[in-house]
């Protein structure tokens, strides 16, 4: 084993999923560095957006997911810190005695700004983790953080490190895919109960068009499909959308309860937004190692993997909505290709994608970084 290396973590959240994607692979790649013998303390703002957000869900599904959480994550050091007051003195204890500390970019740029200015008194090394397409989006809200602090950049796709490197003139940036924590997810074959499964947020404009061709048009022509649709921020609008068409709407989903829910489905779906489809071709979001991982057949709208990150047949492409009605009726009738395609993604996943993977990634970048 490599030596043991001090990590400090901050993300937007660890306990809260929702509408928080990077929970998902945050938690599996903090609990893979403990199992190789690494100490990791995570750290998340107190009161933070999606907990908020998390705690307003009805019928307790809120605390539901925390309870699973803390089940299923008891080994995670989670600590939290207040803005303001006496950040500054929080910050100086903690960061005593870290060799690397990890600032995901959903985190506000003057907290990037109070950590890095304590990079010469501890003498830690510091990087940036992107897992979002704000650099290629949005690029002014990524240079309100510090970049030239930064001793590199982590970030989930190859697109995604181009532009650290060229267009933001980072020195150093790896190309760091999310995978799938396959300790939770992991195949729960169950009674099929749902033929097809959406799980994703419906949010703003990014993804509404893709949406009506991929998800809403092609199941409004399969009559008899038992369809069920998964995520938050749906609007009234969009909740009618998928009622008329016959798509049963249950709300936020826990990522922890997703693989019994993968496991009671015969076809999932996979609807990238467009970003991922054009300037970032080639970048995957958590959801593709997910499924994969749970052995489930999905069925993707157009995605280029321009990285060869999965084999073909892994999962099948569909390039339009004709061709997504089509099949979903051909796999809903046929038992081994499901079976087959299934197996064959999670094969993919087991071999290249985990976040044991990942955390042994990591563990080079820091050894590279600190030598």
């Amino acid at each position: 084993m490599s030596r043991r290396i001090s990590f400090r973590i901050f993300a937007h959240s660890w306990i809260s999923d929702w509408n928080h994607g990077n929970a998902h692979f945050l938690r599996g790649l903090a609990l893979e560095l403990l199992n190789l013998g690494h100490e990791v303390r995570c750290y998340e703002e107190f009161g933070a957006w999606s907990m908020s957000h998390l705690m307003r869900e009805d019928g307790g599904a809120g605390a539901r997911a925390i309870e699973l959480f803390r089940r299923e994550f008891p080994e995670l050091d989670v600590r939290f810190y207040e803005r303001g007051g006496n950040l500054q003195e929080t910050l100086r204890q903690e960061l005593h005695g870290a060799e690397v500390v990890i600032i995901h970019e959903w985190n506000d740029p003057a907290l990037a700004n109070q950590i890095l200015a304590l990079k010469k008194v501890f003498g830690f090394r510091a990087l940036l983790h992107d897992t979002h397409h704000r650099a290629y989006t949005n690029a002014g809200e990524i240079l309100r953080f510090p970049l030239h602090l930064f001793d590199g950049v982590l970030a989930f796709g190859e697109a995604v490190t181009r532009i650290y490197l060229g267009g933001f003139g980072m020195q150093r940036a790896w190309t760091f895919h999310e995978g799938a924590d396959v300790r939770h997810f992991q195949p729960q074959p169950e009674a099929t109960d749902i033929d097809v499964l959406w799980i994703g947020n419906w949010g703003d404009e990014e993804r509404t068009r893709e949406l009506m061709e991929f998800l809403v048009k092609p199941l409004e022509g399969l009559s008899g499909v038992r369809a069920v649709a998964h995520g938050v921020r749906y609007p009234v609008e969009a909740q009618r959308v998928l009622a008329e068409t016959g798509i049963e709407y249950r709300g936020y989903l826990p990522n922890l309860i997703a693989p019994a829910v993968y496991g009671r489905s015969a076809v999932s779906l996979h609807v990238p937004r467009r970003h991922y489809t054009n300037g970032l071709s080639g970048v995957p979001t958590i959801r593709v190692f997910e499924a994969l991982a749970c052995g489930a057949t999905l069925v993707c709208s157009p995605w280029t993997d321009a990285e060869q990150l999965f084999r073909p047949d892994d999962y099948i492409v569909v390039n339009s909505g004709e061709e997504m009605r089509k099949t979903i009726h051909w796999l809903l009738c046929d038992d081994a290709a499901r079976r087959q395609i299934g197996a064959r993604g999670r094969e993919t996943v087991m071999r290249r994608h985990t976040c044991f993977h990942r955390a042994r990634q990591l563990v080079e970048i820091c050894e590279e970084i600190t030598s």
